[in-house]
């Protein structure tokens, strides 16, 4: 470990020695580029032609380059100032005319702006209102409309509560009826052995069966209830078809009576 250590110690010497020396000499070399010596220039050499009519100055520098100037060496004409102020009086009246002219023409035209823009801003106000006045109405309506849909689930509540009950009673009548239908055929079903039965009895008997009271022929059973015979049993019978006659069971009290059973 302590030879580790050593080692590492000396790698970072070393390396912060190089990246010293690396700093130093990049700025020896920056240093060396940008550095100028300091130049001394002469003066620049100022010369005047008077024989020129316009008095020519010239400004000559040290590196041979030149500036000619020239100079009007007359005096200014007072008439002639007096003249060129009179014009830009004017021309500065004409400018603020014009100017005036300008800004009255633009206070006309923001003027008819400022009252088309109030006439609009009326209008959409008034728009504005009947927009809230539509907008409480339709929130009425739609609160109405709620109410009539609340209602209307209220009834169709109702409604489907009492189908399910006109269902439930047709079911509960439907198996009534059922139930007295199935009565009715046992007790058809059980009468008619019965029938059978005393008509047999009443044949093996040897009992002579009733016939009408005045010694007639009745054709069915509702002949011999208008003879006068009105009690239920075994009555003789002869209908066209057969002469001979046969016994049947009359029933003389359901629905008024002479029904030929």
């Amino acid at each position: 470990p302590q030879r580790m250590s050593c080692g590492y110690i000396l790698c970072t010497v070393l390396l912060s020695v190089a990246v010293l020396l690396a700093v130093t000499v990049t700025g020896a070399i920056l240093f060396m580029n940008h550095y100028h010596t300091p130049v001394t220039e002469s003066p620049p050499v100022i010369s005047t032609n008077p024989e020129e009519a316009n008095a020519l100055v010239t400004i000559e520098k040290a590196d041979s380059s030149r500036i000619n100037i020239f100079i009007d060496p007359n005096c200014p004409d007072a008439a002639g100032t007096f003249g060129r102020l009179e014009g830009l009086q004017s021309s500065v009246l004409r400018a603020v005319t014009d100017h005036d002219a300008e800004a009255k023409a633009t206070k006309s035209q923001q003027k008819a702006l400022l009252v088309t823009v109030a006439d609009e801003v009326a209008k959409l106000l008034t728009h504005a209102v009947q927009l809230r006045a539509d907008c409480d109405g339709l929130k009425k309506g739609h609160s109405a409309m709620g109410q009539e849909l609340s209602a209307l689930q209220g009834e169709q509540g109702r409604l489907i509560q009492l189908l399910s009950e006109s269902q439930t009673n047709m079911a509960r009548l439907v198996s009534s009826v059922s139930d007295v239908l199935e009565a009715l055929q046992k007790e058809r079903g059980g009468a008619r052995p019965r029938l059978k039965a005393d008509l047999q009895r009443a044949s093996a008997r040897g009992a002579r069966p009733r016939g009408c009271s005045n010694g007639s022929r009745p054709r069915d059973c509702f002949d011999i209830y208008v003879s006068g015979q009105q009690e239920d049993g075994i009555y003789s019978i002869f209908p066209m078809h057969y002469p001979s006659g046969f016994q049947v069971y009359c029933d003389m009290t359901t629905d008024g009576g002479g029904w030929t059973v």
